[in-house]
């Protein structure tokens, strides 16, 4: 049984996860680095299912491995804009 752990942002990543997915953590944090947004609270949080690791981050951002494949796919939470017409 693996436990999950949680880390800040920025910080040093768990010992064990494969490298696809420290190198899609490093993506997702490089991409932050630019936003002006306050991210200092930010944690990743790790769940281990099946074996797999899945990552999420407080804003939502979810990073996945795919162990066949050996890929990791990060999937953004969707920004709703506010302004937006309602169509109905």
């Amino acid at each position: 049984m693996q436990l999950g752990t949680r880390w800040a942002l920025g910080g040093s990543v768990p010992s064990g996860l494969p490298d696809v997915v420290e190198i899609a953590l490093q993506a997702v944090e490089g991409d932050l680095a630019g936003v002006d947004t306050d991210t200092s609270t930010w944690r990743w949080t790790l769940t281990w299912l099946e074996g797999k690791p899945v990552i999420e981050l407080d804003d939502g951002t979810v990073i996945r491995y795919d162990a066949a494949e050996d890929s990791a796919t990060i999937t953004q939470p969707i920004a709703s804009d506010e302004d937006e017409d309602d169509w109905i």
